[in-house]
């Protein structure tokens, strides 16, 4: 039977390239009727098509035209049919952001790598932390906080000096960024069904933006990030290179 592929790419030459080729070579599908998303770039352009169709309910298939590819698999436009048939899939749970601005307003994200918190000005943060309603930390002094997945933890969270998170171990990390005070935290891994909240401190003289994958809402005061009760995407990786081994490799990577 024939995959229905719909092709989508990011805006370079390479993967618009790519796109052509694929297109008059495997056909066209429009993404409503598709079986198969197939998105040509890099992890960034990925996160994007997985916010963007998420409502189609579809499977995602990546392959790396771009200078990250940490959900993609290789670039190889022959026998693609086959290996989409053969492709292992993995399901992925977005975090929920709920962040509430100085003007009152609450915007509501998803995150399927990380929310990450960052100081807007010279003034290092001042936060909060509060797990299911218990504070935890009276004051973070920092130049900002994450709470990842686990299929985000190899990003911006191991940058950070993150632990790395096995997929399906249902745990979120959550790491500071710079910490100054308390000077010997570096964070924290939780239940997946815990409910954190970050408070801002001194929101006026120490503004915070909150970014939930690439949605930056600016001068928080106060962000609420939860795992997704009815939201997933299903990602498929060929076997030889699928995301569970890339995850455990890298906790051997000098």
């Amino acid at each position: 039977m024939t995959t229905a592929i719909a092709f989508v790419a990011s805006k370079t030459p390479e993967a618009e390239s790519a796109l052509a080729g694929l297109r008059a070579r495997y056909g066209e599908t429009p993404v409503e009727q598709a079986q198969v998303i197939v998105a040509l770039g890099g992890d960034g352009f990925m996160l994007r098509t997985l916010h963007r169709h998420l409502a189609a309910g579809k499977r995602y298939y990546g392959m790396k035209l771009g200078t990250v590819g940490f959900l993609m698999n290789q670039y190889r436009p022959d026998d693609l049919t086959e290996r989409l048939a053969r492709a292992q899939p993995t399901v992925l749970k977005p975090l929920v952001m709920e962040a509430v601005s100085e003007s009152g307003t609450t915007t509501t994200s998803l995150a399927f790598n990380e929310v990450s918190l960052l100081r807007q000005t010279k003034q290092a943060a001042h936060i909060q932390v509060s797990l299911n309603g218990a504070v935890k930390i009276e004051e973070l002094m920092c130049d900002g906080v994450l709470v990842c997945t686990s299929a985000g933890s190899t990003a911006y969270n191991l940058s950070a000096h993150g632990p790395i998170l096995p997929l399906g171990a249902d745990v979120l990390a959550m790491t500071p960024i710079s910490p100054f005070r308390p000077r010997r935290w570096r964070g924290a891994i939780l239940r997946a069904g815990t409910r954190v909240k970050f408070e801002i401190l001194d929101p006026y003289k120490r503004p915070v933006s909150a970014t939930a994958d690439s949605n930056e809402v600016r001068d928080v005061v106060e962000v609420s990030i939860h795992e997704s009760q009815d939201q997933t995407v299903t990602i498929l990786f060929d076997p030889e290179h699928n995301l569970e081994d890339r995850i455990l490799n890298e906790q051997f990577a000098y």
